[in-house]
């Protein structure tokens, strides 16, 4: 690969990154840097190849759409540098910029911060990156500080103010308290005594919406309908609309929270500390034979002892009226659409052909009618004609049909499954990584055991007083995030690793199964066993507003041609 250093011309890529949090606060957009990138390169003679953003991505990982188009410009060849404002631009893990520099090096391209202090020696590497871990040490200080600061206002029995409020409340003047909402709270007594005195939460919803009452705009944005799983965490969910009395309130709370309250007054709960997250970043298909990225947050409840209670005032919802209403639905399963009929695309099956969300299945009874069963768009359900336009409805009968048509012709040909599973496994093997799985474990291993040989010399260097002992806190601090994030990346591609695993046994007890099944004998197979293979092939049914189908099974591999199935459902 040629290199561009030396005598050869001078060529740049811009690099600019902000994230969805940085987005909110000024003097940080992405015209700035690439206003300040522009001018450096101007004034150091670069020739600007290609200015690439990544608009609303955390530095915290390098799977982000601007910097996979970097990397694969800098493959190329013919890069001199890639520039950036600061260094976390590029990542805020010092081991990512080891990976990014010695992958980038390999290409004859260098990796330059305007804000680099240091130069190429090895002391300005160190000086550099003592530097990212104090950025890194005062990042994660101000973040515990923060997380502590929450915990102890919440102790002091304040709210702590977010992006939505439970209806039927606002927030006071100073946003550390409730009041109630004269305007909504009404909405919420009337929904507890309504369900009190025995009508469905279906029935509440569909009352409401006919009535043109506005859902919280905070926490349903845009939406039209309002919704049974809301309602249904009003009644069940939440203790905020429950009134608990002076005493009980004192056995949650801290004496002197306790102390400010009335004893002759009733209050609401409002729970902190309840949930913890962990949002993770991966890696789907896009739908044109590329890949995108989105965040997955996953919530776990915390162990009741570390909930930290908050009394609200009281929402006025006598207490005998939440336990008839919570009486009244302890049976309740989840709200479903499966109605009378086992619905085999439900689930994430079927996809817009219009925005890309799934496709809910849905059911209408009305008196004297027939029944009909159908899909259609959840944003357009939800949402209206201004989110999506595909307002279709699929026969729920026709579209199952013609996706069982399809799938079967190529459950008729084990060979040429095996080979199309094969090719899927394969894609997926590679997709979620920018090489070999095995060779970038082999780089994250070999970085690991490069820490502990680092840090057996520095702790010679400390014993010998060659550094001083400041100096040896800080690189040994350096190597232990350095550590943290290969042991990281290692779990990230060991599962990825299982991830693979399990495609390849989906692979055989699909072929096990179709070996114990006669060709002729797939049309017999019932409803649940139809959607057990589909599971297997990983199957996505793209439904277009013109009624055509497109089906498809794991990263895009088509199973049949566009299908009509059409027959709109009327009710």
């Amino acid at each position: 690969m040629p290199s561009t250093n030396g005598h050869g011309p001078k060529r740049a890529i811009l690099y600019v990154r902000v994230s969805t949090d940085e987005q909110a606060r000024s003097g940080y957009s992405l015209a700035q840097q690439l206003e300040a990138l522009r001018e450096y390169a101007a004034r150091e003679g670069y020739e600007v190849l290609e200015e690439v953003s990544d608009p609303g991505q955390s530095g915290a990982s390098l799977e982000r759409p601007g910097m996979d188009r970097v990397r694969d410009l800098v493959a190329g060849g013919g890069v001199s540098v890639v520039l950036a404002q600061d260094r976390d631009r590029f990542a805020r893990e010092p081991a990512y910029h080891y990976l990014l520099r010695r992958e980038f090096e390999e290409h004859g391209t260098k990796i330059r911060a305007l804000n680099d202090r240091g130069d190429e020696s090895p002391e300005g590497e160190l000086t550099d990156g003592i530097l990212d871990q104090l950025a890194k040490y005062e990042r994660a200080k101000t973040a515990e500080r923060s997380r502590r600061g929450k915990l102890r206002k919440a102790r002091e029995g304040k709210i702590i103010a977010n992006n939505g409020v439970d209806y039927g409340f606002r927030y006071n003047d100073a946003r550390d308290g409730y009041e109630v909402d004269a305007e909504t709270m009404p909405i919420v007594r009337r929904i507890f005594a309504t369900v009190a005195d025995g009508l469905s939460l279906n029935a509440v919803a569909e009352r409401l919406t006919r009535e043109g009452i506005e859902l919280p705009y905070s926490r349903y944005r845009g939406v039209k309908r309002w919704n049974v799983t809301f309602i249904r965490d009003c009644i069940v969910g939440d203790d905020v609309y429950q009134p608990h009395t002076f005493e009980e309130i004192s056995a949650l709370v801290r004496p002197e929270v306790a102390s400010r309250l009335d004893p002759d007054k009733s209050y609401g709960i409002w729970w902190f500390n309840r949930r913890r997250s962990k949002t993770t970043q991966i890696s789907v298909p896009d739908g044109d034979a590329g890949r995108r990225y989105k965040q997955r947050v996953r919530y776990t409840l915390r162990p009741r002892e570390e909930w930290i209670a908050v009394p609200v005032p009281d929402s006025g919802v006598p207490r005998e009226i939440v336990d008839a209403a919570r009486q009244a639905i302890k049976d309740n399963r989840a709200p479903s659409n499966a109605g009378r009929r086992f619905w085999e695309l439900s689930g994430g099956f079927v996809h817009c052909g219009l925005c890309g969300h799934v496709m809910d299945s849905h059911t209408t009874a009305n008196p004297g009618r027939p029944v009909y069963f159908y899909y259609a768009c959840r944003t357009r359900y939800k949402k209206g004609v201004e989110a999506c336009s595909n307002g279709k409805y699929l026969a729920a009968a026709k579209v199952e049909a013609l996706v069982w048509e399809g799938v079967t012709k190529l459950l008729k040909d084990p060979e040429q499954l095996r080979a199309d599973l094969d090719t899927m496994i394969e894609q997926e093997r590679r997709g979620a990584m920018r090489g070999d799985p095995d060779q970038e474990a082999k780089l994250w291993a070999d970085k690991l055991a490069e820490v502990q040989s680092k840090r057996a010399r520095y702790q010679e260097m400390g014993a010998s007083e060659l550094i001083t002992f400041d100096e040896l806190r800080a690189r040994l601090l350096e190597l232990d995030e350095t550590r943290r994030t290969a042991e990281r990346e290692l779990e990230i591609i060991g599962t990825h690793k299982e991830r693979v695993e399990e495609l390849e046994a989906d692979r055989d007890a699909l072929l096990a199964s179709l070996m114990d099944i006669a060709p002729i004998a797939l049309d017999s197979l019932t409803p649940e066993e139809r959607r057990r293979f589909y599971k297997m092939l990983g199957l996505r049914v793209i439904a277009h507003p013109d009624y055509q189908l497109e089906v498809e099974f794991g990263d895009g591999l088509g199973i049949c041609e566009r299908e009509t199935a059409s027959g709109r459902c009327s009710g």
